[in-house]
């Protein structure tokens, strides 16, 4: 591995760990406070996140500007495609095999991300040309 694929991995993780951060209080809270349903509470989690993580990224660890020509079209269907996968988790966790909530969320938190940043980097913040 280069050392821009490390750096942009670390930075990449510390964006994520934060919109992470942000989606899983938002659930949480969604779902105690609002009484959300678990894949509502998912959804307005995930909602949060994702603007934490397209300006995060595209600002520090890819160092595009936000707006920059089809990336963030490439980026909102990067997102959608997370998010299906994240509702897909959830779903199956929660309602198919019958486990907790949060272990749900702890399935997601693994398996999105990691799937996000191979996608984002070949692909949604590529390098024109």
């Amino acid at each position: 591995m280069t050392a821009p694929i490390l750096r942009q991995g670390a930075t990449f993780a510390f964006v994520g760990l934060t919109a992470t951060a942000v989606h899983v209080v938002t659930a949480l809270s969604a779902r105690s406070w609002l009484q959300a349903s678990a894949l509502e509470a998912n959804l307005i989690g995930y909602g949060f996140a994702v603007l934490i993580s397209y300006f995060g990224n595209a600002r520090f660890t890819f160092g595009k500007a936000a707006l920059r020509g089809g990336q963030f079209a490439r980026f909102v269907a990067v997102s959608l495609f997370g998010l299906a996968l994240n509702q897909a988790i959830t779903f199956v966790a929660v309602n198919r095999l019958g486990l907790d909530f949060r272990l749900a969320l702890g399935v997601v938190v693994v398996v999105v991300p990691a799937v996000s940043f191979v996608l984002s980097r070949l692909w949604a913040f590529r390098a024109a040309g």
